[in-house]
């Protein structure tokens, strides 16, 4: 599957580009039609903890999916969106399977 990395006002290193490659990769394990994803990296200007912001858009046909998750660090935002992305997908997966 297509990966699009978007980082809003900061640089990206390689290996957080990997992992989220990786993660969306599995995604296709629930779901075999993706055509491509989306994901923008931001950092919010905040005192809180939990600063860092991954919205992931997934390309189906006939549809996208978005989830936005706020986490302490990106690879725990990335995480949890791909699991939200899972049930989204395994539902939208039956849902085709009940009109067949």
């Amino acid at each position: 599957m297509k990966v699009n990395v978007n980082a809003v006002n900061f640089t990206v290193d390689r290996k957080l580009i990997d992992f989220i490659q990786l993660r969306m990769d599995k995604l296709e394990k629930y779901y075999d039609k993706i055509v491509s994803s989306d994901v923008f990296l931001k950092v919010e200007n905040t005192s809180d903890k939990e600063n860092k912001i991954v919205e992931v858009k997934i390309h189906v046909p006939g549809d996208d999916f978005l989830v936005k998750k706020q986490c302490k660090t990106f690879e725990e935002a990335v995480e949890l969106s791909s699991e939200s992305l899972e049930r989204l997908l395994v539902k939208r997966k039956e849902k085709i399977r009940t009109h067949i």
